[in-house]
């Protein structure tokens, strides 16, 4: 018996879809665990396994095509069956929900006398069309049929600016369907714009940050860290053979252990209560084609920071290749969004729901600091500390940005 196949939710945040392939054509036989097709989710482009035997007896959604969550994705069955039914089924249950109820016949109404025939009207000239008018030349003169110059209006093309192939170079249809537009740096200049459609990717970034930005009312916090003892600590643990850690693994491994000490910010605003997470998953935000995903390192606390530095290289590679699967990316309790490889100094992140905090990292810049009265060369981080006010006070994140600032000053504490 044929039965329907529904577009399924891959992740918390998917409301539809994309096929981004079909493994399958109609008329192939289906078995149980097979890939039936690829759909792009808002976060990543994931196989789609069958969960029964069958015929692919109907395609729903086509290479490409976005649909919603439960539409009909294709229908599975028996060699030659009939679908129409299923399909007129599926098609009739919104116009059936939306019928309006029956209403009761009007009473009848006794006639009433016709009344007496109108005095005649003089009849009305039917509206004509304004007549086109060319747009005119510099000089003032132009030739051009009626039909070309309807054209050239309804195209905004400046009959000044076209060579006429009719007689006496009288401007025709001909001309108009040919002409092109030429750059000229004034008025005539070409414009030209791409649209590209928003990915489902994009879309859910732009809804859940619009959210998260109209809704958690945020306050900064800044602060610059003297980074020359990690950068000598990074110089040594690298020269191990076989290990490589980044100054962003060392970023997630301070502000784990400073989680650990000030709960309060490792937090959510849940509308009726405030959640402390006692566990430390660190969100680590990775930039791809598409947007933007946070994979997530768990138990940072716990892991050393090569562990770390290898789990964050894992998933920025699964990211980039839209291999994250949901377990990869849920579970967050605080984000850490990195920009310094690209040079950015210092810059404010949009909080990540359902964090309390996102920590904004930027790069080491090479500036004169001032120790024991000297001015001396240092190596400066700024970080901006982004709060939902509802969970978390100025004095919280104050303190919990100063821990960090502290662990990577001395890294060795990171490392005892």
């Amino acid at each position: 018996m044929a039965e329907i196949v529904r577009m399924p939710k891959l992740s918390d945040t998917m409301t539809e879809g994309v096929v981004a392939e079909w493994h399958k054509k109609v008329g192939e036989q289906v078995e149980t665990g097979e890939v039936l097709a690829e759909i792009e989710t808002d976060k990543a482009t994931m196989e789609f396994e069958s969960f029964q035997d069958g015929v692919l007896l109907h395609i729903g959604v086509d290479k490409g095509a976005t649909a919603a969550v439960d539409s009909i994705l294709a229908i599975l069955g028996e060699a030659g069956e009939d679908v129409s039914g299923l399909l007129a089924a599926e098609s009739a249950a919104p116009a059936e929900a939306a019928a309006p109820a029956p209403t009761p016949a009007p009473a009848p109404v006794a006639p009433t006398p016709a009344p007496a025939a109108p005095a005649p009207v003089a009849a009305v000239a039917a509206p004509v069309a304004a007549p086109v008018v060319p747009l005119p030349s510099s000089n003032g003169k132009v030739k051009a049929s009626p039909l070309a110059a309807r054209l050239a209006a309804e195209r905004s093309i400046d009959l000044g600016r076209v060579t006429g192939s009719g007689e006496g170079g009288r401007i025709v249809k001909r001309d108009i369907e040919a002409y092109v537009p030429t750059p000229s740096g004034g008025l005539g200049a070409v414009e030209s714009s791409t649209d590209t459609p928003v990915s489902q990717m994009r879309k859910t970034i732009a809804r859940r940050l619009a959210e998260s930005k109209f809704t958690a009312p945020h306050f900064y916090l800044k602060l610059s860290v003297e980074m020359d003892a990690a950068v000598e600590a990074r110089k040594a643990i690298n020269a191990q053979d076989g290990v490589k850690v980044s100054f962003n693994d060392m970023v997630v491994k301070a502000v784990s252990l400073a989680l650990k000490k000030h709960p309060a910010v490792n937090s959510a605003w849940m509308d009726t209560h405030i959640r402390t997470n006692d566990h430390v998953h660190i969100g680590v935000a990775v930039a791809v084609e598409d947007g933007l995903l946070v994979p997530v390192v768990r138990h940072a606390d716990r892991k050393s920071l090569t562990e770390i530095g290898a789990e964050v290289k894992e998933y920025a590679g699964k990211a980039r290749d839209k291999k994250l699967q949901p377990s990869d990316w849920e579970g967050n309790t605080f984000t850490i969004s990195n920009l310094g490889m690209f040079g950015i100094e210092d810059f404010t992140a949009i909080i990540n729901p359902p964090d309390a905090c996102i920590l904004a990292v930027g790069g080491i810049s090479d500036v004169p600091v001032v120790r024991d009265g000297q001015v001396v060369p240092g190596k400066i981080m700024k970080l901006t500390l982004s709060c939902d006010h509802r969970a978390v006070d100025g004095a919280m994140g104050a303190a919990f940005l100063q821990e960090v600032k502290s662990l990577l000053e001395h890294p060795v504490r990171m490392l005892a």
